[in-house]
């Protein structure tokens, strides 16, 4: 497991791992660019709920060392987005930074499967939501989960029965909720923003619209 990664502009992930890792070993004695890779992503829901994987990713490419002056650029933005990047100042022998060069990406979410184009993963932009996502999710489940529950009145008429709601994911298009229990059994339902949220204020803005429309 790496300690950190983050991704270039050019699409590159850089990974900060241990230099007695196998993967440290194998790129520092591999020719350029021979040694092949895949990193696998599970991304884990941050509420109890059955069925916790949302998803998973599968990036496959090249793993070269980084090295001269690619070094400092690297953990420069490495240590401005994680910072345990700040490491690499304290004890630079431990640690090494690998670069993967991404050349296929699937994904199977929530969403469905697909393989993604590395240049469509590289203009990407993270979503606003994402730093904040796993505190809010929680938040909304704790403090708020009857008001969830009433999202289902916006899913028209269901099979009759009482249905437990987990908010499971949130970005900066909506909510997915999951409803367990009851004759509708188990599943997920989507509510959209009425547009784009941008930061914290406007989702406030967004969960009141929802629940409003929810109490009508």
């Amino acid at each position: 497991m790496p300690a950190a990664r983050t991704v270039t502009p050019d699409g590159d992930v850089i990974l900060l791992v241990s230099g007695e890792s196998a993967a440290a070993r194998a790129a520092a004695h591999a020719q350029d660019d021979d040694l092949t890779a895949v990193i696998e992503i599970t991304d884990v829901a941050p509420v109890s709920v059955a069925h916790r994987i949302r998803g998973r990713a599968w990036l496959a490419g090249w793993l070269t060392p980084v090295r001269g002056d690619d070094r400092a650029a690297c953990a420069a933005l490495l240590a401005e987005r994680h910072p345990v990047g700040e490491l690499l100042g304290l004890a630079e022998s431990r640690w090494r930074l690998l670069r993967l060069e991404v050349g296929e990406i699937s994904v199977d979410d929530l969403w469905g499967a697909e393989h993604v184009d590395p240049e469509d993963m590289a203009a990407a932009e993270p979503d606003p939501m994402v730093a904040h996502e796993a505190e809010l999710l929680q938040h909304l489940h704790s403090a708020h989960g009857d008001r969830i529950g009433e999202l289902c009145g916006l899913l028209g008429p269901r099979e009759a029965g009482d249905l437990t709601a987990v908010p499971l994911a949130l970005d900066r298009l909506g909510l997915r909720v999951r409803f367990t229990g009851g004759a509708a059994g188990s599943f997920d339902a989507r509510f959209d923003f009425p547009e784009p949220v941008a930061d914290i204020c406007g989702l406030r803005r967004a969960m009141r619209t929802l629940f409003s429309a929810a109490g009508h």
